[in-house]
């Protein structure tokens, strides 16, 4: 029997969808290896969070509310982290491979010794040990493997573990003590954060997602823009797009950008390589415009259009707000 942590991603007061993930995959792993699972959400004001998280069959919902944690910083959550983890005598630590994941993680994974699966895809139970799926050669591949230490520490994808739903019950809160960062660690302070404020659902929470290549050009907000609002749509960017200054680097979808799995992907202008494909493949329903017959997107997509984008991307724009009008958008894909 082995008891898996979860550790929640809480920021700006709310439990970020990306913790749903990591509680799919603990749900998974734990009823394989006839165990529970617990989550820990930490930060200012977790408390509150905790509530959010009640209903998900965790065993117990684990809060360090604290002031010190107000801003996010590796150095200052990952003792805390590490001391629930040895106090509670979990087999697995694990949270989803977002921003957060991959930079808290491998910290976590040092300070306990432990065997490091990252950006986990699927995962199943041989007698009493977890078999990780792991992606490999842009995702072109699979491997498979089986950490051996004591405890283990994880990184899920969430394109590939759906969301977990609520699974009735209220799972009971219970405070732990924040642990102090090491005198080294405290030195470092939180000084600001740049973020680009988006009006629509950000990549990882989106159900549509509508993503632009460097065809685009100086025209991809204007060409992709009323297309995302029309469809309530998260706007992505090829690398391509990005590095030429088309679209800021928030936008990237791709092996080294945000990775993907929305309802619906529309792909304007991209060719695909690879390292696109990674982050969108998983993606429910995949329709390309391209003008390129021969562009490696078509063997992906669902639906292909070899057209010229800056006429069919406006017609597919009238074409839907005027459906709009007649029926609701969610018929036209849900």
């Amino acid at each position: 029997m082995a008891d898996i942590l979860v550790v929640a991603e809480f920021s700006e007061g709310t439990v970020k969808k990306t913790t749903l993930s990591a509680i799919a995959f603990a749900r998974t792993a734990a009823s394989g290896l006839g165990g529970s699972f617990s989550i820990l959400i930490l930060g200012a004001g977790a408390s509150a969070g905790a509530v959010e998280l009640a209903s998900y069959g965790a065993k117990e919902i684990l809060v360090a509310d604290n002031a010190s944690l107000k801003d996010y910083i590796a150095e200052r959550y990952h003792p805390t982290v590490v001391a629930v983890a040895k106090e509670g005598g979990y087999s697995v630590v694990v949270a989803t491979a977002s921003s957060f994941g991959k930079d808290l993680l491998p910290r976590i994974a040092m300070a306990l010794e432990a065997g490091f699966a990252s950006d986990v895809s699927g995962v199943s139970v041989n007698g009493n040990q977890l078999v990780y799926k792991r992606p490999m050669f842009a995702g072109n591949a699979y491997g498979y493997c089986t950490v051996t230490t004591p405890i283990q520490v994880v990184t899920v994808r969430q394109s590939e573990f759906s969301p977990a739903p609520p699974a009735g019950g209220t799972s009971p809160q219970q405070t732990v003590t924040t642990t102090a960062a090491s005198a080294g660690d405290a030195r470092i302070s939180f000084v600001s954060f740049d973020q680009v404020k988006m009006t629509r659902p950000t990549l990882g929470e989106a159900k549509v997602v509508v993503s632009g290549g460097r065809a685009l050009k100086e025209q991809f907000n204007e060409i992709l823009n009323p297309l995302a609002d029309v469809l309530g749509a998260g706007v992505g960017a090829s690398r391509a797009a990005c590095d030429a200054g088309y679209a800021p680097s928030d936008y990237q979808v791709g092996q080294t950008g945000k990775i993907v799995a929305p309802q619906l992907y529309i792909a304007v202008g991209i060719s695909g390589a690879i390292q696109h494909l990674a982050g969108m493949k998983g993606s429910k329903t995949i329709v390309a415009v391209n003008k390129d017959p021969e562009a490696p997107i078509f063997q992906v997509a669902d639906y292909g259009l070899v057209a010229d984008l800056f006429q069919a991307v406006p017609e597919l724009t009238k074409a839907i707000q005027a459906s709009k009008l007649l029926q609701p958008v969610s018929c036209l894909f849900f």
